[in-house]
C-alpha cells in the first residue's frame, strides 16, 4: 500500500465519521424531543400535544446541532 493510498484510507474514514457523528445527532435530539412529549402527556393527559411540541423542539435543536457543526469545520 502506497503513502496515497493510507492518505485516502484516512480520508475517507474522517468522512464517514462525520456523518455517521452527523446521523447520530439528528436521531438522537428527536429520539429525546418524541421521548420528553410522549412522557409528560401521559404524565399530564394532554395528548398529543407536548409530544407535537416537543418533537418539533427536538427538530430544531438537531438543525441547530448541525449549524454549529458546520461552523466548526
Amino acid at each position: 500500500m502506497s503513502r496515497d493510498d493510507k492518505g485516502g484510507a484516512k480520508e475517507f474514514a474522517r468522512a464517514l465519521s462525520v456523518l455517521s457523528q452527523i446521523g447520530i445527532t439528528i436521531i438522537s435530539c428527536i429520539g429525546v424531543g418524541i421521548f420528553i412529549g410522549w412522557l409528560l402527556d401521559n404524565w399530564l393527559g394532554t395528548a398529543p400535544w407536548l409530544l407535537l411540541v416537543f418533537t418539533l423542539l427536538g427538530i430544531a435543536a438537531a438543525f441547530k446541532s448541525i449549524f454549529d457543526f458546520a461552523k466548526k469545520i
